[in-house]
Parts: structure tokens; C-alpha cells; sequence
């Protein structure tokens, strides 16, 4: 080999060695320019990410989908392969074919829940509108003779209801001059936006078929791909990072949805046995909203109460109290022995992940705001624990209850300890 060559092998394996050096050096030069425009045209890089996110969707939904499943076809998986392993050695057709089977039997238990939750909310709540519409002119003209009589036993209150009326008729006229035709519009916006959803969520139930039948490819492909840009330790710890992110969010959306069609069942027989009015549709609201951490029981008696307020007003204020039961069992039993230990979050802290969630990204942000900030408690604890080790200190947080200061002789003192030294110093 000529000198030449090895000079030019020299050079290609100088260049190759300092690549990841240099995409450190690009990368950190590009995020500090996506961050500057972020900040510079925050409303149009808003307006890009959502459109992207509505082109994605489907992809989006299909993931969610997947995720939800995921536990469940590999119930059914690993049923199905043992039982193909009795009649068949063959060990790769039966993976194949139980991974198959795994997956139908998924999406038909999904589908079937689906199906039966609109079968029966759909009737009751095509119900109860047509009983309110024939219900609220009775109320009305029942309030309105009570009215009538309040204001003829108070004649100051008279002149005084009689403005409210009139301005109340005036905005109504101009709501029905200038606003309805602004609300009908809004309802068929509503319409076409909810269809385009609902056809997101079938090609979403399409994806995550793919998804779930390649999820060792993909798992496999991101692995690399993190082991390719990353030193080896830092790889090991995003790996790690990532297990105990799916540990919290599988764990705690699985566990809220077992505790919610617990907690939908048991209203179910309360408001039965209590003989409320709307059973069915008030229970579905009940459970669906209990899926939202703490808020989530108060959240779905709002409406419900105002439903059964409308039939009967004493029932309304037994269903408060049944809630109010409800909730506590929930709280106190039946979600801690579900949920475990998933989150690790005190009280304060899950109510203030939903808060902040809630307030950045509404609906979602409640929903998934505690899995999120859970994660971010555990990072944030892992690079306190971090710092503390290196700096030789206990990582207990016992250790710290009492604690005045810490100084190199005796390393800890406690209040008592430092306020005896003190004493001990003045004599």
C-alpha cells in the first residue's frame, strides 16, 4: 500500500471517528434554531405541528389503539400458543398464528364494547332528550305561576323582574337575528368534524393491527436507532427511562379502566336500587368520566344530577350523596388495590398534574396529565438521587426530616441537635 493511500485512509477514518462529534455540534446548532422560531412564530409553528397532528391522526389513533390492546392480545397470545403447542411442534407457525388470533380476539372485544356502550347509551340518551322537551314547558309555566304569585305579594320586585324580562327578550331576539345562523353553522362544522373523527378512528383500528403484529420490528428498529446516536450508558438509561414509562402509563391506564367499569357497575346497582330516573345513561356518564384521576366522579354527577334534578329533586339530592359515598369507596379501596403503586404520586402532586394538564391541553391533559408527571417525578428523582450519591448523602428522605445542616465533623445535625450546641457554645 502506497503512502498515498494510507494517508487518504487516514483522513476517511479521522473523518468517520469525529462524525458523531460534528452531529452533536448540527444538532444543538439546529435545535437552537427550531427553538428561536418556535419563539419568534410560536402561532404559525402551532398551526404547522396541528396540521400535521390532523394529517396523522389516523397513525395517531392506530398507536393509542395498539397500546390500549397490547396488554390484552398478549393474554390471549400466549392462551392460544400454549394450547397450538399441544396438537403442533412447530413452533413459528403457532407464534404466528397465535399472535393472529391474539389480535382478532382484541379488536372483537373491543368493537363489542364499543357496540354495546353505544347500543345502550344512544336509546336512553335519544330518551331523555325527547323527555326534556316535553318535560321543560311544564316546569316552565309552573315557574312562571310562581313567579307571577311572588311578584304580586312584592311589589318592589315586580318592576325590577319586568326590566330583567324585557332585556332577556331583547337579547333573544338578537340572538335569534344574528347569532343562530352563527350556531347552526358551528353544529354542522361540529357534525362534519365529528364524522371526519370517527373515520380517523377506524383507519385507527386498521393501523394497530399492523402495529401490534410488527411491535418486535419496531421495538427492535428504535433500540438501534438509540444504541446508534448514544453512548452505550446513556443508551442503557433512556432503555431504562422508557421501561418505567410504559410500566406507568400501561399499569395506570389498564387499572383506570378496570376501575372505572367497576365503579360504572356499581352505580349501576345504586341508582337501581335507589330508583332514580335515567339508570343506564347517568351510570355510563359515571364510569366514563371516572377515568379522569380524583375530578372525575364530580365531573360526571354535574350533568347527572341536573338530569335527575329535572324528574325529581329529592332523588337529585340522594344521588349527591350516593357520589359523595361512591367516590370515597373508590378512592380509599377500590383504586388504590387496582392502580398499586403505578404512579408513586401523593395526593398534591396528582392534583396538580391534572391542573396543569387540564389547563395546557384540556381533555387529554386530565386524562393523561398524571402518567406524564409521573414519569417526570421518577426522571427528576433519579438525577436527585444521582447528585446525592456523588455527593455521598443518604437518599431516604427520613434522613432529612430533622434536618438543621450538615457540616463535615458530624456530617448531620438535627434542629435539637444544632440548638444544644448553641447552648453548649453560650456556656
Amino acid at each position: 500500500m502506497s503512502s498515498n493511500e494510507k494517508t487518504k485512509k487516514s483522513k476517511n477514518k479521522t473523518r468517520f471517528v469525529n462524525l458523531p462529534q460534528a452531529f452533536t455540534i448540527m444538532l444543538i446548532i439546529g435545535m437552537g434554531l427550531l427553538a428561536f422560531f418556535a419563539l419568534y412564530r410560536f402561532e404559525s409553528i402551532a398551526a404547522i405541528i396541528k396540521k400535521i397532528m390532523g394529517i396523522l391522526a389516523p397513525i395517531i389513533y392506530g398507536l393509542g389503539i395498539a397500546y390500549i390492546l397490547n396488554p390484552i392480545v398478549v393474554f390471549w397470545e400466549k392462551k392460544i400458543y400454549h394450547l397450538l403447542c399441544k396438537k403442533s411442534r412447530n413452533l413459528k407457525k403457532n407464534k404466528k398464528a397465535a399472535r393472529g388470533l391474539g389480535i382478532f380476539i382484541s379488536l372483537l372485544l373491543a368493537v363489542a364494547v364499543l357496540f354495546v356502550l353505544f347500543y345502550l347509551v344512544i336509546p336512553e340518551l335519544i330518551s331523555t332528550i325527547y323527555t326534556l322537551i316535553l318535560s321543560i314547558p311544564g316546569q316552565l309555566e309552573e315557574f312562571e305561576g310562581y313567579l307571577t304569585s311572588f311578584m304580586d305579594s312584592n311589589s318592589g320586585f315586580s318592576s325590577l323582574a319586568q326590566t330583567i324580562l324585557v332585556s332577556l327578550t331583547d337579547w333573544f331576539e338578537g340572538w335569534l337575528k344574528n347569532d343562530l345562523f352563527t350556531q347552526v353553522t358551528g353544529i354542522t362544522s361540529g357534525i362534519f368534524n365529528f364524522v371526519n373523527v370517527l373515520v380517523d378512528i377506524i383507519l385507527g383500528f386498521i393501523i394497530s393491527v399492523y402495529v401490534l403484529s410488527s411491535k418486535e420490528s419496531f421495538a427492535s428498529k428504535s433500540k438501534m436507532i438509540i444504541y446508534a446516536f448514544f453512548s452505550t450508558e446513556r443508551a442503557n438509561i433512556i432503555l431504562e427511562v422508557a421501561r418505567k414509562s410504559n410500566q406507568i402509563f400501561s399499569g395506570f391506564i389498564s387499572g383506570k379502566l378496570i376501575d372505572s367499569l367497576i365503579i360504572g357497575l356499581l352505580c349501576f346497582v345504586g341508582v337501581s336500587i335507589l330508583n332514580m330516573p335515567y339508570v343506564i345513561l347517568v351510570s355510563v356518564i359515571i364510569g366514563v368520566t371516572n377515568v379522569i384521576p380524583f375530578f372525575g366522579p364530580y365531573i360526571g354527577a354535574i350533568p347527572s344530577t341536573f338530569l335527575i334534578l329535572l324528574v325529581d329533586p329529592m332523588k337529585a339530592l340522594y344521588f349527591v350523596i350516593f357520589i359523595l359515598v361512591l367516590q370515597q369507596v373508590d378512592g380509599n379501596i377500590i383504586g388504590p388495590k387496582i392502580l398499586g403503586e403505578f404512579t408513586g404520586l401523593s395526593a398534591f402532586w396528582v392534583v396538580f398534574a391534572i391542573l396543569l394538564g387540564g389547563g395546557l391541553f384540556g381533555f387529554l391533559g386530565m386524562l393523561l396529565g398524571v402518567p406524564v408527571f409521573a414519569v417526570i417525578y421518577y426522571i427528576f428523582g433519579q438525577v436527585i438521587g444521582h447528585l446525592l450519591s456523588r455527593k455521598n448523602l443518604p437518599l431516604e428522605d427520613e434522613a432529612y426530616t430533622n434536618l438543621h445542616h450538615i457540616n463535615k465533623e458530624s456530617l448531620f445535625l438535627t434542629t435539637q441537635q444544632a440548638e444544644a450546641a448553641e447552648e453548649t457554645a453560650e456556656e
